[in-house]
């Protein structure tokens, strides 16, 4: 029997995007991986994200840093208590989480973003604002935890089959076939694709952003 010996945490791990990438983790025969739920962890709450890093004293290997997105919300209807909430759930909480957590040399740190982060959705601002702001700060901590032979990256995730996209589509089946490939991601190929990296010990990624829409960014960048 394999032991395993190697652990992966992977935050909003219970559903979705989170869910798919813990499934795929799990079947790397040396890794442990756990998939916390936003119960387990809301990275809205600042004390939570510091005292979940005192539960992993010998660090782990994987982390996945990813949670839920806010509601789309004209700016004009942005109030401060949503301000500071996204502030703290996609941006600060991370932050601390990334100061205080112990990354094991050659690990990974997986950053679950969005392809909005190069073309801002103007109905999507509290997501556009700290995802890039969290984006940013991986990238600017990138070539230290790289002294460690630590790699980080980012994925930015277009459309995916989750309760995320149909809440935000009032057609979702609709709206996929609108896409480039007539359809939206399924959680699962980033899942394998976070697997693939780390199992193969791909580590000279590290500091790309990698979109993941299926095409539908124009960017060539």
């Amino acid at each position: 029997m394999t032991v395993k010996s190697k652990k992966a945490l992977i935050l909003a791990g219970s559903r979705g995007i989170g869910k798919a990438i813990t499934n795929s983790l799990g079947q790397i025969p040396s890794y442990d991986a756990l998939g916390l739920s936003s119960k387990d962890l809301d990275t809205s709450d600042i004390n939570k994200c510091m005292e979940i890093c005192d539960l992993y004293p010998n660090g782990v290997d994987v982390l996945v840093l990813n949670t839920g997105g806010p509601p789309a919300k004209p700016f004009s209807e942005i109030s401060i208590e949503d301000w500071n909430k996204f502030h703290n759930q996609l941006f600060l909480g991370f932050a601390l989480i990334l100061q205080k957590m112990k990354i094991n040399d050659n690990g990974f740190i997986f950053l679950i973003s969005s392809y909005n982060i190069k073309e801002p959705d103007p109905n999507l601002i509290l997501s556009n604002t700290y995802r890039i702001a969290s984006t940013s700060l991986l990238k600017s901590l990138s070539p230290q935890f790289a002294e460690k032979e630590i790699t980080c990256i980012n994925i930015a995730s277009g459309p995916m089959d989750t309760d995320r996209f149909n809440e935000l589509s009032s057609d979702p089946i609709a709206a996929g076939k609108g896409f480039p490939m007539q359809r939206v991601g399924k959680p699962a190929e980033i899942g394998d694709f976070v697997a693939s990296i780390v199992e193969k010990n791909i580590s000279y990624l590290s500091g790309a952003t990698i979109n993941f829409d299926g095409a539908i960014s124009r960017g060539i960048f």
